[in-house]
Formats: C-alpha cells, sequence, structure tokens
C-alpha cells in the first residue's frame, strides 16, 4: 500500500496585503466592501500614486470604529471622533458641533502636500470641513471650504491667503494640492479650479481635522456635510490627481454613494 505525505493547503487571500490589512483592521465583513478596497487599492498603486498618501479615510462599514480606520497605516493616524457624528453606509455626518480629529500633525507638510475630501451633501454655510487655522503663524491656514457663502476656499501655509472660487455645488471630491514653495492649485473632482503662486510663509504645528477647523486645539466653524472619503500627503501632479479622482469615484460607484 503507498503512502502519500499530508499536505495542509492553505487558502491564500485574493486580496492586496495592504487592502487585506485594513479589511482585517477595520472588520469589513461585506464582500462588495472588501472588493472595493481591493480595487481602490490596486488603482493607487497601478497609478504609482500610493506612496504619496500618509491617510487614506475610506469611510467604509457603517461604524464608528470602521469609518476610524486609515487604509494606508492601519493603526496610524486613525481617526478620533468627538461626540455627535452619525456614522452610515453613506458615509459619516457631522451634527454641526463635533470634529474627527486625524492625529497628524501638518507642520513639515508646508511645501509638498495635500488634502483631499469627499463630500456627498450640497450645503451652503459658514463652516470648514477639514483644516486648521494658526494665529500665531500670522493668520495661516491649511483648509478645504467647499462652499463657505457660495465661495470655495482654500489656505494652504500662506498668511492671509485663500485660494477661492465661485462654488454652489459642495458636492464631489475637494482636493487641496500644493507641490511646491510656490505653487498651489485647487480641483473639484477631475477639474482644477484655481492656482496660487504665493510662497509659503509658515508651517503648521496642528493636527489635522475633519468637520471642524482646529485653532490650537479649540474647534469652530462646524460642518453639517456628510463625508465619503478624506485624505493627506504628498503634492500631486495635475496627473495624479486625475487619476486620484478617477479612482476614488471609481470606489464610490461600487459602493453606490457617488455624487
Amino acid at each position: 500500500m503507498s503512502y502519500y505525505p499530508l499536505i495542509s493547503i492553505m487558502p491564500k487571500s485574493a486580496f492586496d496585503p495592504d487592502a487585506q490589512a485594513f479589511i482585517t483592521a477595520a472588520a469589513i465583513t461585506d464582500v462588495t466592501q472588501q472588493n472595493a478596497i481591493n480595487t481602490l487599492v490596486l488603482a493607487l498603486k497601478g497609478y504609482s500614486i500610493w506612496t504619496k498618501f500618509k491617510a487614506i479615510y475610506p469611510i467604509v462599514g457603517g461604524v464608528a470604529s470602521s469609518h476610524a480606520v486609515n487604509l494606508k497605516t492601519p493603526g496610524t493616524y486613525n481617526l478620533s471622533f468627538a461626540s455627535g457624528w452619525t456614522h452610515s453606509a453613506t458615509g459619516m455626518l457631522p451634527n454641526g458641533a463635533t470634529y474627527a480629529d486625524t492625529s497628524f500633525n501638518v507642520n513639515s507638510y508646508r511645501d509638498n502636500n495635500h488634502i483631499s475630501l469627499y463630500i456627498r451633501t450640497n450645503v451652503n454655510e459658514s463652516s470648514v470641513d477639514m483644516g486648521v487655522f494658526s494665529t500665531a503663524s500670522g493668520g495661516t491656514y491649511f483648509d478645504i471650504e467647499s462652499r463657505f457663502s457660495n465661495v470655495a476656499y482654500f489656505g494652504n501655509h500662506v498668511a492671509n491667503t485663500y485660494i477661492n472660487y465661485a462654488n454652489t455645488n459642495s458636492q464631489g471630491l475637494h482636493i487641496n494640492n500644493r507641490t511646491s514653495s510656490i505653487l498651489q492649485n485647487v480641483f473639484l473632482n477631475n477639474i482644477k479650479k484655481a492656482t496660487n503662486t504665493n510662497a509659503t510663509t509658515s508651517s503648521l504645528n496642528l493636527n489635522m481635522w475633519i468637520g471642524a477647523r482646529n485653532t490650537a486645539g479649540l474647534s469652530s466653524l462646524y460642518s453639517t456635510k456628510q463625508f465619503a472619503f478624506a485624505s493627506i500627503g504628498d503634492g500631486l501632479t495635475d496627473t495624479d490627481a486625475a487619476n486620484f479622482y478617477t479612482a476614488v469615484q471609481a470606489y464610490q460607484t461600487t459602493l453606490s454613494r457617488q455624487v
């Protein structure tokens, strides 16, 4: 009689290792959501922009513990929510008196940076959707104000200076982007909306917040918009920004929450 050695066959994950790490950390069990995350990671890597991100918040899973997890490095720069958020399959919604702390200090990201925010609701209000402000550095901002009295404002390390443009729809992917000390540009979805060539003047020793402005640890100008994605990282070229939008919009479409 012939005997054959027992061979242990272990199932291999079909997912990218970084996608799987997030799926595990965020306890994502829904197959559609798992596949959406995996496709997003593969797209960002395929476009050669994955390494440019320090924090990516896919805001998937429908609960705070899942929405908090940073896709790029789970467990680092996870969101900390103050009370007053509503979490659902379509995103996270602040009540107009709260914020989420990314724990990411933007002090070293003066001349090469981006922040992005995907907003699902159209609201005209006096609010900061994501940002920091320092009076100590001459009144310097790094933020996204998607529709503030029908104007979109984007400060980025230049004292008392914003990029701004008329805007009557806060929905979509907003990117506040800087690729050098003298070049800031902003994008809404796949369109470059404005450019600023003023030189940066100071750094901001503050953590980036979502849902309100962080002014030396004090919150103000609260948002009431629903968010479905956010990121922090290095500056993006125009091609990078276009590819980033394509990847994020495909991700939102898979989850049936695109705008």
